[in-house]
């Protein structure tokens, strides 16, 4: 496997950030989530319903970018859990970053709404899917696996995807 970081990407309530973490501790790796690297004023613009902007995404997007940076550099491989919804994002984050993957949790609407509705105390409400969906440009350099697939499967088909 010549990848040494993956970023687990899709819309919110995919599960990007389990699959994150069950996939890093599959192979020994560390996990981030990105949403950790928000800066306090995306965080309570989210929590009052609002989307983020591309201004508001910037400089989160060059810590993510600096991250994976300095994850392949210091050869410490890593799986990021991070929506990177638009191309341009994803071309900011892979930038200079050779070692890097994508992988794309896709599920539809329905089906990634009954989640989100379902879980508790995360700050993107459910209210906000559907400005992830209008978002989202599919990705075309991408792992693609389905969301309705357990987690062990999952698993299971990127590590085979990886081995290609």
């Amino acid at each position: 496997m010549k990848t040494h970081f993956l970023i687990i990407m899709g819309v919110s309530g995919c599960g990007k950030t389990v699959v994150g973490k069950a996939l890093a501790q599959h192979l020994e790796w560390d996990f981030f989530d990105a949403d950790d690297f928000h800066p306090p004023a995306n965080i309570a613009k989210m929590e009052s319903g609002a989307p983020l902007d591309d201004s508001d995404r910037a400089p989160w997007l060059d810590s993510l970018h600096d991250l994976i940076l300095s994850s392949l550099k210091a050869k410490r491989p890593a799986v990021l859990a991070c929506s990177a919804l638009k191309e341009r994002y994803r071309q900011q984050l892979m930038d200079g970053n050779s070692g890097a993957q994508l992988i794309y949790l896709k599920g539809s609407y329905d089906l990634i709404w009954s989640r989100m509705t379902a879980r508790a105390g995360h700050y993107m409400m459910p209210a906000m899917l559907q400005s992830q969906f209008n978002t989202l440009e599919e990705p075309l350099n991408a792992i693609v696996v389905d969301v309705e697939l357990s987690v062990a499967e999952i698993i299971k088909k990127i590590i085979a995807e990886l081995n290609k």
